[in-house]
């Protein structure tokens, strides 16, 4: 982005993430390319401490705790960030299949009625958590060493918790844009 001279970080919503690098870019490809980075991150940190310090559920999910925190809140760039969904998604492939599934299929769903990708973020994120609320012990038997619930419950709150806080400005935006069409949220 340096070399066509865009700083993403004050273009656009100022997020580091895939969907800002594309909107401002209009790359489809840096926008991919961001995309995989940002999922390598979250899958990494999950399989990289898996194998090389303990595979119980608890030690995974920490690293991805912390991989999506320091996304969303990154202190090389004044705790600005991505919102953490690749990030999340990209160790949830392994940790927690059963959340970023039914994340995907909320996703699709919202965006196939409303056409607007952070209307869809934002609808996916707290109601894959209700899937996993709703179901805990499916949830539980398909994550990685079959954690306690309770364990389970824990780490998947926390983890959208962070990613919906980088939502809360764009929610407003759409809330804002609702009204002003004249429509109720």
């Amino acid at each position: 982005m340096k070399k066509k001279g865009i700083d993403i970080t004050v273009e656009g919503s100022g997020n580091v993430g895939a969907m800002n690098t594309y909107e401002v870019s209009k790359s489809k490809l840096i926008g991919f390319i961001v995309f995989v980075v940002d999922f390598l991150k979250g899958l990494l940190s999950v399989l990289l401490i898996k194998w090389l310090y303990s595979p119980e559920f608890i030690f995974p999910a920490l690293a991805l705790l912390f991989a999506v925190f320091s996304h969303c809140f990154n202190p090389w760039i004044n705790f600005k960030g991505g919102r953490g969904l690749a990030t999340a998604a990209g160790g949830s492939i392994i940790l927690v299949p059963y959340l970023l599934f039914g994340w995907i299929l909320i996703w699709v769903i919202s965006f196939i009625y409303k056409k607007d990708i952070l209307l869809s973020n934002i609808l996916a994120t707290p109601l894959s958590l209700m899937l996993v609320l709703g179901k805990p012990d499916l949830a539980a038997k398909y994550a990685l060493n079959q954690p306690d619930v309770n364990l389970l419950i824990l780490f998947s709150t926390s983890g959208l918790i962070i990613i919906f806080i980088k939502h809360i400005e764009p929610l407003k935006e759409i809330i804002q844009t609702y009204k002003s069409r004249g429509m109720k949220k």
